[in-house]
């Protein structure tokens, strides 16, 4: 499959590009980024070719993976799809329900397959837990804390303008949404929502399944108090979230599987462009309540 990366970033540079560049299903034809200078310093690193045109790119591959801040990325993955490129997106989806319900509608009007990266859902660990979880019965709660401290530590992402403006509800919330949907089911409503320090965020949310789920979420915590942890309780006992040995990289290329298999066999995966729109759904019904008190 014939690739292309969008974004030139941090998270372009220690993810998407290296997975890309070596991954034998792929060719990584090119990149092309907002800024030029970027976009043909990061290709030079990988030998392949920037682009100063995007459409000239979809042109060239069958896919691209798009490393863009959430607005940028509905805008471009909508091109693409049009475009007949299957898509490698990131979380979140889109800054808005209605930029990424127009990413689904491109996705299926053309055809094409569509992974969204939730970190957890891609490594082999994790994967293997959320799926032990899911087919249990019995569920009563989950509890998700989802600390980082990109703001508060020695983090590549603290320049980031769409995380400081969304805040850790939409940059780390879709991980922990990626985790609990699939094992307590789809959000019914979300119960309560209410801000903590810094961008802090907690929430409780009312799946369907009967069960109930807290979310506390930062990118402004201690350097000390990072990390995540997923704990449910039910029927079955307590189980916690294992840590996974896995890096990012080895994620984003199981990911980069997905995508492959899913243009291969047309089955949509567990992590396509829909699922990243339920989760946008629900992280912008939390942040109305947020920003109401």
């Amino acid at each position: 499959m014939r690739i292309g990366l969008l974004g030139t970033g941090p998270w372009a540079r220690m993810a998407h590009a290296p997975a890309l560049g070596g991954h034998d299903g792929l060719d990584f034809v090119g990149v092309w980024g907002r800024r030029t200078d970027a976009a043909k310093e990061l290709a030079d690193l990988y030998g392949t070719r920037a682009y100063d045109d995007v459409d000239a790119l979809f042109t060239d591959v069958d896919a691209v993976a798009v490393a863009l801040p959430p607005a940028v990325q509905a805008e471009l993955a909508v091109r693409a799809a049009r475009a007949g490129c299957h898509l490698l997106l990131d979380k979140p989806l889109a800054a808005t329900v209605d930029e990424g319900r127009a990413v689904v509608e491109a996705v299926e009007a053309a055809g094409v397959a569509s992974v969204v990266f939730f970190t957890t859902r891609f490594q082999s660990e994790t994967e293997t837990w959320i799926a032990e979880q899911a087919g249990a019965e019995g569920w009563f709660t989950g509890r998700a804390e989802w600390l980082g401290s990109v703001f508060t530590g020695d983090s590549p992402f603290a320049d980031s303008p769409w995380r400081r403006e969304k805040g850790a509800l939409w940059d780390v919330g879709p991980h922990a949404l990626s985790v609990l949907l699939p094992v307590l089911g789809d959000v019914r409503r979300v119960a309560a929502a209410a801000h903590g320090p810094g961008d802090t965020v907690h929430l409780v949310l009312d799946h369907v399944g009967g069960a109930s789920s807290t979310l506390t979420l930062s990118l402004t915590a201690p350097p000390a108090a990072a990390g995540a942890v997923v704990e449910l309780r039910g029927e079955a006992g307590v189980t916690l979230f294992p840590e996974s040995s896995e890096g990012v990289l080895t994620a984003f290329s199981r990911a980069a599987d997905a995508l492959l298999e899913s243009a291969r066999t047309g089955r949509p995966h567990a992590c396509d462009a829909r699922f990243g729109l339920r989760v946008t759904e629900i992280l912008a019904a939390a942040e109305s309540l947020v920003d109401a008190g």
